[in-house]
């Protein structure tokens, strides 16, 4: 009974994530997950730990917040109504009230540290929506060696996006879209085993050309062919260290395989806030060698 529970808010949670800009009205959501309204309310309060007005607006301020980081191609206006705001005012009202800048400012130089800390529950609940990991999921390939174009970020894991931004520019004054040119991350140091000033990631995009001098930080690198284990997860990409664990600690130990002497790296293969957070598709890749 209590999965059959689980379904049905996940149905409502999944809708939400769909349909910013559409009916998420109590009654419709309530519909959807096959609750009367006046027990669904309290049950998605306990289910999420927030009421489900709060959770609708701290899943729209998120999508919102990546646009305005990410997309300098969309107006504020844009991303107010694409989330499901109705006006630009309003947007700017809640947007300030909650993250502690307007939207303008925030698109010009995030504040990341209040971004975090207004949004800390959404992490909690997508990460309580992650189904577990098991073997059957674990794919071997033979991946190609390939080169690409990096930009390193090294220090707090929490300033991630001021790296990304500017290696979204490059991309863009290169015309590299993600559309022609894969998109991957290094990961060479786990988060949870260095000081964050010690943290290194590598932010990468597949190219086949040369690659023109730059004032960005963006050098070349390659990364090596050969066996790989690959996880797939659907869902938020932004922390795969339950992946990297599962990989680790539970399939690596009874595969016959040992890890190869390059770091994990991951394919984002569809991105948040381009689809819902649960469409967003992340690879992740264990470079192996024969165990001796």
């Amino acid at each position: 009974m209590a999965t059959v529970y689980r379904q049905r808010m996940a149905r409502a949670i999944r809708h939400i994530h769909q349909h910013l800009d559409g009916d998420l009205s109590l009654e419709t959501l309530a519909g959807i997950a096959a609750f009367s309204p006046f027990h669904f309310h309290r049950q998605f309060a306990a289910h999420a730990g927030m009421t489900l007005n709060r959770y609708v607006q701290r899943v729209r301020l998120k999508r919102a917040a990546h646009w305005l980081a990410f997309r300098p191609d969309l107006s504020i206006t844009q991303v107010a109504l694409e989330c499901g705001y109705a006006s630009p005012e309003s947007f700017s009202r809640l947007f300030r009230q909650t993250i502690g800048q307007s939207p303008s400012a925030f698109r010009t130089a995030p504040d990341w540290a209040g971004w975090r800390h207004a949004l800390a529950p959404m992490k909690q609940e997508s990460s309580a929506m992650t189904s577990p990991f098991t073997a059957g999921q674990v794919r071997l390939v033979d991946f190609p060696p390939t080169r690409v174009a990096f930009l390193r970020h090294q220090g707090d894991p929490a300033l991630i996006g001021d790296s990304i931004r500017r290696f979204i520019g490059w991309r863009r004054a290169n015309r590299l879209p993600p559309a022609i040119s894969a998109t991957f991350n290094i990961f060479h140091d786990d988060p949870d085993s260095v000081a964050p000033d010690a943290y290194r990631l590598d932010i990468c995009a597949a190219i086949t050309g040369p690659l023109a001098p730059n004032t960005v930080g963006v050098a070349e690198g390659s990364i090596p062919g050969g066996p790989c284990a690959v996880l797939r997860q659907v869902g938020a990409g932004d922390d795969l260290r339950a992946a990297a664990q599962f990989l680790y600690r539970q399939w690596l130990p009874a595969s016959g395989y040992e890890a190869r002497g390059f770091p994990l790296f991951a394919q984002r293969l569809r991105f948040f806030p381009d689809v819902p957070e649960d469409q967003a598709v992340t690879d992740l890749f264990l470079p192996l060698t024969a165990a001796a």
